[in-house]
């Protein structure tokens, strides 16, 4: 008898151990983005907007009549680390989607245990053209591709800003390789000569061989693919040379964090760019409004990033009815998600179009909008 009632006390208990009341009672994101390492500004700007699409459904009454919880891991845009921080959140945490994991290399190494585990993986920064050439059902990309961009405005570039001889420098990574790739071919479709091409790692503080050569080029203009860390030394350390050309780029270059670090030094430099804060639409005024209310300064392409990605998996879990993956999955490939920066769709491939991409010009540290165009109009 008291080996029937112990046994009962047993399996009581452990029935209650195995009901994690949390995952009850809020629906899970997992969310994978540097925290650490030479990418943390714009990782840290992604969650914070994250954070501000989930703080605002909460408020509306959350998903599924159910409050909406993050679960964040800090990948380093490292793709061993960010494959950890995927396997911890699938395993573990019991989330059923994943957002993430920022740098094209870490997103590439985490979409296939996406597939293994069937879950649904969202990026909102990875813009390594091939990403959504790989096969990928579980795969989607809330952002413009290198190869989108370049196709944007390397006519502007050329037309407009009369570069001829460009140089070409970005991060030795899968993200900076591509860029200079997507934006070279381009320029060299219309006319323009290649005078230099080179990479940096991630993460370096002396730049200054790099500028002696880039001045020895003959470039009048320069195409540089870095984050914020990165891009704000070597601007920095450009003005140092007194260098006269035209710099424009793709990254974190109409940020706050990267125009408060180079101050006059980023004056008049062009950016390619999803998003910027001084876009005009009523969803981005109100947007602006209520990160600069959260972080205290207006958000740049990360923030919106994070806003965009979590609120196009929020809209499918929603219209999907479930936290079921696979009916994740399925919701997600009838988006139709309006954010800041335009209406968002998926097609066959996972590849976003409709949204809004734009040139700016930094002038006394503001974005300004010196040109606009639409992906896949």
């Amino acid at each position: 008898m008291k080996r029937t009632a112990l046994f009962g006390a047993v399996a009581a208990a452990a029935l209650f151990l195995g009901q994690p009341a949390q995952a009850q009672d809020t629906i899970k994101i997992g969310v994978i983005q540097p925290l650490t390492g030479s990418v943390a500004y714009n990782g840290k700007a992604d969650v914070a907007g994250s954070e501000l699409a989930v703080e605002q459904r909460n408020a509306a009454g959350g998903v599924l009549g159910k409050k909406v919880e993050l679960i964040i891991e800090d990948g380093s845009c490292n793709p061993a680390k960010s494959v950890n921080a995927a396997e911890k959140l699938i395993q573990r945490d019991k989330v059923t989607v994943l957002s993430g994991a920022f740098c094209s290399s870490a997103t590439l190494a985490v979409m296939p245990v996406a597939e293994n585990y069937k879950i649904p993986l969202v990026t909102g920064v990875s813009s390594k053209a091939d990403l959504t050439e790989k096969g990928n059902r579980y795969f989607f990309r809330a952002t413009e591709t290198d190869a989108l961009l370049a196709e944007a405005f390397a006519k502007i570039l050329y037309d407009q800003l009369k570069l001829r001889k460009v140089a070409y420098i970005g991060v030795n990574d899968d993200w900076g390789r591509g860029g200079v790739e997507e934006f070279e071919k381009n320029m060299k479709a219309l006319g323009a000569t290649t005078v230099m091409k080179d990479y940096f790692d991630h993460g370096t503080t002396d730049f200054y061989t790099l500028l002696a050569k880039l001045k020895a080029s003959g470039a009048d203009g320069v195409f540089v693919a870095a984050e914020t860390q990165d891009g704000s030394i070597f601007v920095k350390q450009k003005a140092e040379f007194a260098l006269n050309l035209k710099i424009f780029g793709v990254g974190s270059w109409a940020t706050a964090d990267f125009m408060r670090l180079t101050e006059k030094a980023s004056e008049g430099i062009y950016a390619a760019v999803p998003y910027a804060s001084t876009m005009t639409t009523p969803k981005n005024q109100a947007f602006v409004a209520a990160y600069e209310a959260k972080t205290k300064e207006k958000p740049g392409k990360y923030g919106a990033a994070g806003f965009n990605a979590i609120n196009i998996i929020m809209d499918a879990i929603q219209r999907g009815g479930s936290t079921d993956p696979e009916k994740i999955r399925e919701a997600l490939t009838k988006t139709n998600y309006e954010g800041p920066n335009g209406k968002f769709s998926f097609d066959a491939k996972g590849q976003a179009h409709g949204f809004d991409v734009v040139l700016v010009q930094l002038r006394g540290g503001v974005p300004v909008v010196a040109a606009s165009t639409s992906i896949g109009k």
